[in-house]
């Protein structure tokens, strides 16, 4: 078992390392800018992109679910279909997203508190970044495919390939061609479509045989699509509430001032870190869950969830000790701006909580979303959000930033609690024991 888990879990840790590069890179050349506004303006312009893509995230989340189940039960023309579905819905949805660019941009700009200049800076970001849409949104519907395939290596590649493309194009935009911030987005949106077209060529090099069985008008039967429209509700949902939680993070650290904003921002890189390796546990659960729900086989599903514990309790170890004896070496790397680096270290306690709090969390999820029980889920996640802005508003007078990390540690403990507390019956409860 261990030894699918790190087949599984290995190249999903590569490839989640490589997604949170995308953003630190850019952070990194825009710390370099000489300016902190910058930083704030990117930051707001990754709150709006966040609050889009978070949302429809339901899109790899859904899709993992859906297709290892089908994959358990070797059933290759479900596998057809579901990949249809996702597909058509990213397109829809990123089609809308262009269409009500400005309103969306207006919108965001009108709940942030911030100073115009850094409102100006981040809407130059988003109506370039805007038109990589249809992309990003795909790829999480190849991504969740492929790992619903048991296939973590093909996103892994896809994503360093992504990386490299990214890291080359940013550099001409903005130190050869001068192209300032507008650089950074226009990085990003060839980035996206460059990737995309790296799936589709996986896709048909190694699915044949699934490419065969894609059939349009029988996969968007409504009758055959409910399951997945339940499923994909509940994940959205959660998602949302997911976003509200980490789009108001930066809301909370503006209304203090910019660089209370500049700080989180640059401490939530390594919630961002420790969570996309985290998660590439949580992917591998993703694939096993539904593998053996898939499969009927209760035995392999408890024991998979076991040693999926046990390694994410040791990863949990081993960044708290990390960040312990390192943290002020990596605040460097992410800015030059010896202020800012001085002002976070008050607040650097609060990133060696976040693994203790955040690990059962972040595994429970790819747990639940094999299993497809999205409901829930939800439910948890729904007390747990409310929890988060109940302990915000009761301690912000007196604890002003830190009342903000203090609600985000509480509202992770109470979601990997309360997952806990219900995966005997959405987890476990779905199959019975095989001999």
């Amino acid at each position: 078992m261990n030894k699918q888990i790190l087949q599984l879990a290995i190249p999903n840790i590569i490839a989640n390392i490589t997604v949170p590069l995308l953003g630190m890179v850019d952070l990194i050349i825009v710390g370099h800018f000489g300016n902190s506004l910058y930083i704030a303006g990117m930051a707001v312009a990754t709150v709006i992109f966040n609050l889009i893509y978070w949302v429809f995230g339901f899109l790899r989340m859904g899709t993992s679910g859906f297709t290892a189940q089908a994959f358990g039960a070797h059933n290759d023309r479900e596998s057809a279909a579901i990949f249809v579905r996702s597909i058509s819905i990213a397109l829809l949805i990123a089609s809308c997203l262009i269409c009500l660019q400005k309103p969306i941009a207006q919108f965001a700009m009108w709940t942030i508190d911030s100073s115009n200049e850094v409102k100006s800076l981040a809407l130059r970001y988003f109506f370039v970044r805007i038109w990589a849409a249809p992309a990003t949104l795909s790829i999480y519907s190849f991504n969740g495919w492929f790992i619903g395939m048991q296939n973590s290596k093909t996103p892994m590649w896809i994503a360093i390939f992504m990386n490299i493309i990214n890291v080359a194009i940013t550099l001409i935009f903005v130190y050869v061609l001068h192209w300032d911030i507008e650089g950074i987005a226009g990085g990003i949106v060839i980035t996206q479509y460059s990737g995309l077209l790296m799936a589709s060529l996986f896709f048909i090099i190694k699915y044949p045989h699934i490419r065969k069985l894609l059939n349009i008008k029988t996969s968007l039967v409504l009758s055959e699509m409910k399951s997945f429209f339940r499923v994909n509700r509940d994940i959205f949902l959660r998602t949302l509430c997911l976003t509200c939680v980490f789009s108001f993070f930066p809301i909370a650290g503006a209304k203090i001032s910019d660089d209370i904003l500049a700080i989180n921002t640059l401490l939530l890189q390594f919630f961002t870190i420790f969570s996309y390796i985290t998660d590439g546990f949580a992917y591998a659960g993703e694939s096993l869950t539904g593998k053996y729900i898939g499969a009927k086989d209760g035995i392999n599903l408890k024991k998979s969830v076991q040693y999926i514990f046990q390694w994410g309790t040791v990863l949990s170890a081993v960044f708290v000790i990390v960040y312990g004896f390192f943290g002020s070496y990596l605040l460097q790397i992410f800015t030059d701006d010896i202020a800012l680096v001085e002002n976070a270290r008050p607040y650097f306690w609060w990133v060696l909580m976040v693994p203790i709090c955040g690990f059962a969390a972040f595994l429970w999820d790819g747990i639940y979303i094999g299993a497809t029980a999205s409901w829930e889920m939800l439910i948890s996640m729904l007390i747990a959000t409310a929890v988060f802005f109940g302990v915000y508003y009761l301690f912000v007078d007196q604890l002003q930033n830190n009342a903000v990390w203090l609600a985000l540690m509480i509202y992770l403990a109470a979601r990997g609690i309360g997952q806990t507390l219900l995966s005997k019956k959405a987890i476990f409860g779905k199959v019975t024991d095989k001999s």
